[in-house]
């Protein structure tokens, strides 16, 4: 057998076997691979941070931002752009100008598209972010920051006006590139938005046929917001046509050798009689709002100022709460004296509305289309030569059409005419006369005020007459009574003291000439001429039963 070897014994205190050159190598390896990798990630994280901060530089910061509070403390004669100066000549011009932020939508990460709204025009936008070299620079901190704006904000604007081809603005040709964009005010809180304010009956018809939802924004709800529904294109082209009807009526008065007076409205007793007319707290006493300028026009007259108008409010205390019906209502009101005959009075009137309809018709075609655009309806017509009907043929156009009064019965010759009768002849009258706009003379004395002149061949009608737009009156005038005996007679007749008149009837104690004129109610002029459906679209702010505010 082979002697077995003597086994080694490993001795206390010795140090165990080291690793092998080979583990040493590796261990290095990995330990410079490591400190490589350190340094790397060192590297990328300074170089992070360089690039971080490269990019937190804005170079465009100077071109966006919100104003200061107080802005009105330099002039730096800028000139500001309007849109309808918009034209070929505009192309490549730097502009700058104020509007309101109408809409905004971003397109991808590096352009937006912005909709600007002056008045009844808006306006395309656009800004796209562009390098650091480029002369009117937009960053990407911009395009943010345009983004954040709230509709309706009031911005000022710097940029190039160029060609384009745009469908969601009223102007179609041109837009605006956008190099600057300053907030000056901001808006909040909306309790509609002007889209939806603006939107036609029509759309509203297409939810019933196709996958569509839009927000109806009910009459009430604008009338409590009044200051954002006036913002509409639609509005704004109404209370423009108002403006246009009284500048017309001036014009065309003042051509014919009229003076503007202007009346009291507070009066010591009722112009017209004791009804419909506000009571207010006079120091000690009572005093009354004028529910028209009639004694005033008429005491001009008999202090020979001989023709006379007026706008002004007129105040009526009546519980009507009708579409063509207000508490407080413009009046353009005007009266002359007459030389020969009572028709000079009504010529004057009818030369004024012709000059009024042609007026509107040749220089607001623009606003007229921009309000048909929510409210469409027919054009309103009218002839070159008025078309006048005695009261008595409307009567017999109305009795052959099957009119009948309020207990059924047809219509009698001498009835008052209520206001379903009144769009019936306004019907008939377009359907055989073409026209939307004539004149009814001679109304029966009965259901006519004191005042006005019976005729002298036929005392049961009268020298008075009403205007008509599309079937609903919109004058009511005639020759007055300028005699104080043949007054006091006629309020007797009426069932009125002569008493509670004496600072009426005193009036023409002094002498008065023969004269008449008429009243017209501005509003209603501009809601029929529109087709507006009701009245309080055409008033400023409405006053009714129900509504004393805003």
């Amino acid at each position: 057998m082979a002697e077995d070897k003597p086994v080694e014994q490993a001795v206390e205190g010795d140090a165990p076997a080291g690793p092998s050159k080979s583990e040493l190598k590796r261990r290095q390896k990995e330990a410079d691979k490591a400190k490589k990798a350190a340094e790397r990630a060192v590297k990328e994280e300074e170089e992070k941070k360089k690039r971080e901060a490269a990019a937190a530089v804005d170079h465009a910061s100077q071109n966006y931002g919100k104003l200061p509070l107080h802005q009105s403390q330099e002039r730096h004669g800028q000139k500001r752009f309007k849109f309808p100066e918009l034209n070929k000549d505009a192309v490549g011009q730097h502009v700058i100008f104020r509007a309101r932020l109408h809409n905004m939508r971003p397109q991808g990460a590096k352009i937006v598209f912005l909709s600007f709204r002056q008045q009844t025009l808006t306006l395309q936008g656009v800004m796209v972010v562009s390098g650091e070299k480029d002369e009117h620079q937009v960053s990407k901190q911009m395009l943010k920051f345009a983004q954040t704006i709230p509709s309706e904000s009031i911005v000022l604007v710097e940029g190039i006006i160029k060609e384009a081809e745009v469908k969601s603005c009223t102007i179609t040709d041109y837009e605006v590139g956008i190099y600057k964009l300053f907030v000056e005010v901001e808006a909040e809180g909306l309790p509609f938005s002007i889209d939806d304010a603006s939107r036609p009956e029509a759309d509203f018809e297409r939810m019933e046929t196709e996958d569509v939802q839009f927000s109806r924004v009910s009459l009430p709800t604008r009338l409590d917001n009044r200051v954002m529904d006036l913002r509409t294109p639609t509005n704004q082209a109404i209370f423009r046509l108002q403006s246009a009807v009284c500048q017309l009526f001036r014009e065309e008065l003042n051509s014919k050798g009229f003076i503007e007076i202007h009346s009291p409205k507070l009066q010591g007793a009722a112009t017209e009689s004791g009804a419909s007319v506000f009571k207010v707290q006079y120091f000690n006493g009572i005093a009354y709002l004028a529910q028209s300028p009639q004694l005033a026009k008429q005491m001009c007259i008999a202090g020979d100022m001989e023709r006379v108008y007026e706008i002004a409010p007129v105040f009526r205390a009546e519980d009507s709460n009708t579409h063509r019906h207000m508490t407080e209502f413009v009046g353009l009101d005007l009266e002359m004296a007459i030389e020969e005959h009572y028709h000079e009075v009504l010529d004057v009137l009818d030369s004024l509305f012709l000059a009024i309809f042609k007026g509107l018709k040749e220089k607001y075609s623009h606003e007229i289309q921009t309000i048909r655009k929510q409210f469409p309806c027919e054009e309103f017509l009218f002839l070159d030569k008025t078309l006048k009907l005695e009261f008595k043929e409307g009567m017999k156009m109305l009795r052959e059409a099957g009119a009948t009064d309020g207990a059924g019965n047809p219509i009698g010759e001498m009835d008052d005419m209520s206001t379903e009768n009144e769009k019936l002849l306004g019907r008939l009258v377009r359907e055989k006369y073409n026209t939307d706009y004539f004149i009814l003379d001679k109304f029966p004395t009965a259901i006519r005020p004191f005042y006005t002149m019976p005729d002298p061949v036929n005392p049961s009608f009268s020298n008075s007459y009403d205007f008509f737009m599309r079937g609903e009156e919109i004058l009511s005038g005639a020759q007055r009574v300028h005699d104080p005996a043949m007054l006091t007679q006629r309020l007797v007749e009426v069932g009125v003291d002569p008493k509670s008149m004496e600072g009426y009837i005193s009036a023409f104690r002094l002498g008065a000439p023969p004269h008449g004129g008429g009243g017209i109610g501005l509003e209603r002029v501009v809601m029929l001429y529109l087709k507006l459906g009701n009245i309080r679209r055409a008033s400023l702010f409405p006053r009714d039963p129900k509504r004393l505010t805003p």
